[in-house]
């Protein structure tokens, strides 16, 4: 993604190199144009369309998209009618104009249409062989900037998502049916061309909101050696004040010294916001954060928005659990709204939890651990070589042996590292959901402790929301299955949807943006294909 001065002025978005091939535009007395079509036929021919994608580098890509949708309207002009260009084709200008401008990435803009658009703009009522030849060259431009448009904002950047580890599959769209839609007047809402994911819109809220802090210039540092706290006065509380006023948390601008409620209301939620322990201190790590340069925090938002344009579009009538491994939290949404959330432990960096998504399908109360034979080499074997009873002491079984390397597995109980209860959409990571002994790690800040699957903080609850249809599964029951001396299962009819995903910068239900360190590095490969250096 090119990123372009934040005076966002047509003078300068001119002088951008563009990969299309610069269409003159004639005047009015330029003898070489001989058009065998006069604009009120208002048809193209296939080979006008032909010689029109052999000059243009830019829209080669999208061949068979541009025939695919001439042919099956005959080859009538879509941009244009006996009344010349159409409202839809202003109402998609302003659209892709304003996404170029909203995000300040000149990478979608098109010199030549913007030449021509402004050429018939002025020229509208001369009809004559120039305009025919401009309103052909204009409706064969802004069909491609179509495909152009929808490439960018629906799949978004030349990005190998699998090689950064996500597995949620991108949503699909068919560019030709969308953009017959779009002349049709079937639908004109611009939401309805954005990504239909809902974080993508509510993310490019904010950032519209970061490039204004922006354009105020950088800010100043805060001295950050020193902690104040409620009832404090010091003149650096006032630049906390304006700081925290200019990011929304502080909501009354205010120039006193004195550290006051209002202030530590403030502090609270942004401290919230951050990932940080929400003691309303302005602490060090505090401070720190909120020196943050808001080119990062303009980065980290468009970093974020490109991946919600690879999420599938929002199931927003659906029962679903859905993780963001950065926020190292899990929330539950009953039939589309949210419902509630808990802590989650997930995989260390060198265990990453894999980003996928899928349905749970089984409960499994008081289960068995199959220890995997990674951390049977690595952890069991060498334990048992330190203690010979390591094995009794940690209810752990031998079930057979494959080439002299055992097979563990860990029989339920108390020391069971599964806790009472997992829950399974059996994949090929060999990720799943589970309870766990090991209580303690929940009061961390981060919590990236596991191999790779997710520990669930509150179990008992999650295993209530998965079977409140079905009456006879109460708490007690619940608490019962979980202390059996075996595995039981249980089958999730219907099964719900699980998400596993990897949000560092995201809007959380109350409408806050929240920021979170990224924990598997991920932010910096995808900003390597996205800005310059």
């Amino acid at each position: 993604m090119k990123r372009i001065s934040f005076t966002f002025v047509t003078v300068c978005l001119l002088a951008i190199s563009c990969t299309s091939t610069e269409i003159k535009v004639p005047s009015s007395d330029d003898t070489t144009i001989n058009e065998q079509n006069a604009y009120n036929n208002l048809f193209l021919d296939s080979s006008s369309v032909e010689k029109f994608m052999v000059s243009q580098d830019s829209f080669k890509r999208f061949r068979s998209k541009y025939y695919a949708f001439y042919s099956q309207r005959n080859y009538e002009f879509a941009w244009f009618d006996s009344d010349g260009m159409t409202e839809q084709a202003h109402h998609f200008y302003s659209l892709q104009n304003n996404f170029a401008a909203n995000l300040n990435d000149s990478s979608i803009y098109n010199v030549p249409l913007q030449e021509l658009y402004g050429w018939l703009q002025n020229n509208g009522s001369n009809r004559n062989k120039v305009y025919d030849s401009i309103s052909k060259k204009t409706e064969l431009l802004l069909t491609g900037q179509f495909f152009r448009y929808a490439q960018k904002v629906y799949h978004g950047s030349e990005i190998d998502i699998e090689k950064l580890g996500w597995y949620i599959p991108r949503k699909k769209i068919n560019a030709t049916i969308l953009l017959d839609s779009l002349v049709d007047g079937v639908s004109k809402a611009s939401k309805e061309y954005e990504p239909l994911n809902r974080q993508y819109r509510l993310l490019e809220g904010f950032l519209a909101k970061h490039y204004s802090l922006k354009k105020k210039g950088d800010w100043l540092l805060i001295p950050d050696k020193k902690r104040f706290k409620n009832g404090d006065s010091n003149n650096v509380v006032t630049q906390i004040k304006k700081r925290l006023f200019d990011l929304g948390d502080l909501k009354k601008s205010d120039t006193t010294v004195l550290f006051d409620t209002s202030l530590l209301s403030a502090v609270k939620q942004f401290q919230q916001r951050m990932g940080l322990r929400s003691s309303g201190i302005a602490d060090e790590r505090t401070l720190k954060s909120l020196n943050i340069p808001i080119q990062l925090l303009i980065n980290k938002i468009l970093i974020n928005m490109e991946r919600a344009r690879w999420m599938p579009p929002d199931t927003s009538h659906l029962d679903k659990v859905v993780i963001n491994i950065p926020e190292y939290r899990l929330s539950v949404f009953d039939s589309g709204s949210f419902s509630f959330s808990m802590p989650v432990v997930v995989g260390t960096a060198a265990h990453n939890t894999v980003i996928f998504d899928d349905k749970i399908k089984y409960i499994v109360f008081s289960p068995y651990w199959n220890i995997p034979t990674g951390i049977t080499k690595k952890e069991m074997m060498p334990a048992m070589k330190r203690n010979k009873n390591y094995f009794t002491q940690h209810n752990i079984e031998i079930v057979r042996y494959d080439n002299g390397i055992p097979e563990l597995r860990q029989k339920p109980g108390l020391k069971n590292a599964l806790g009472g209860v997992k829950f399974l959409f059996p994949n090929k990571y060999s990720i799943y959901l589970h309870d766990t002994p090991g209580k303690d790690a929940f009061s961390n800040l981060n919590r990236p402790f596991s191999h790779g699957c997710i520990r669930v903080g509150d179990p008992k609850r999650l295993a209530a929301f998965l079977l409140r249809r079905e009456p006879m599964y109460t708490a007690d029951s619940i608490n019962t299955y979980m202390t059996l001396p075996k595995e039981k299962w249980l089958e999730i009819k219907p099964m719900v949807h699980v998400i596993i995903k990897y949000f560092t910068a995201w809007v959380d239900n109350t409408g806050l943006l929240n920021f979170r360190e990224d924990i598997y590095g991920r932010d910096k490969s995808i900003a390597e294909k996205l800005f310059e250096k």
